[in-house]
């Protein structure tokens, strides 16, 4: 019966249809597909449980001093925690900030949390914020200290993808380091710009010889 069904055309084989369909087709199914169905559904509901655990996160959370040692430190095991110390009054902490914020929720798996810095560290200095930590299982895997380490004033949110990508905090669709390109034209536009001094230089030695 439940090939039959697979086959009939107004009738969708129930292991292509959401767990919403298969309650508004209850009627349509006998009782030999119903207990397939029942296990269909039992599956379908312990991998959404399963994707729901592992996708627990989902938003930049701000956290203080006080709790670093629990949502840090002591993060569960296996998880990977995206700790920015920052303060407002820095543009390039905002521009982070925004940043981490849209990585989140792209990557809920991951734990993402932000911090102010007084409330962490003391007397830190300005000129070491943003600063990005990277942990897992309690230890630091990665840091991007200044606003140079964490990619420049213009920096895109894609770039910092790529470098949590590298630190392995984040599993990322990025197939190529996204400021490449923009490394490439500089590299190009110096070479350019070499080749042009070493033509006038020589355009300026034929002068002067043909002065003497």
């Amino acid at each position: 019966m439940v090939l039959r069904l697979q086959k009939e055309a107004m009738v969708k084989p129930y292991e292509r249809m959401t767990l919403a369909q298969l309650n508004e087709a209850e009627d349509e199914f006998d009782d030999e597909d119903m207990q397939a169905i029942q296990l269909y559904r039992e599956k379908r509901l312990q991998e959404w449980k399963a994707l729901k655990k592992k996708q627990k996160f989902g938003e930049l959370t701000e956290i203080s001093g006080n709790q670093y040692v629990n949502e840090v430190t002591n993060a569960e095991g296996d998880v990977w925690v995206i700790l920015h110390l920052y303060r407002s009054s820095i543009p390039m902490c905002l521009l982070v900030n925004h940043h981490l914020s849209l990585l989140a929720r792209k990557f809920p798996e991951t734990k993402f949390v932000k911090a102010i810095v007084n409330s962490c560290i003391q007397h830190y200095h300005d000129n070491c914020l943003p600063t990005i930590f990277v942990y897992k299982n309690g230890q630091i895997e990665g840091k991007f200290i200044g606003i140079l380490e964490c990619g420049g004033i213009n920096l895109k949110v894609e770039e910092l993808e790529w470098k949590l990508a590298e630190v392995g905090a984040i599993q990322t669709d990025l197939e190529e380091n996204p400021k490449k390109g923009i490394a490439d034209v500089m590299v190009s536009s110096i070479r350019n710009s070499s080749i042009y001094d070493d033509s006038d230089s020589s355009n300026s030695d034929n002068d002067d010889a043909k002065l003497k």
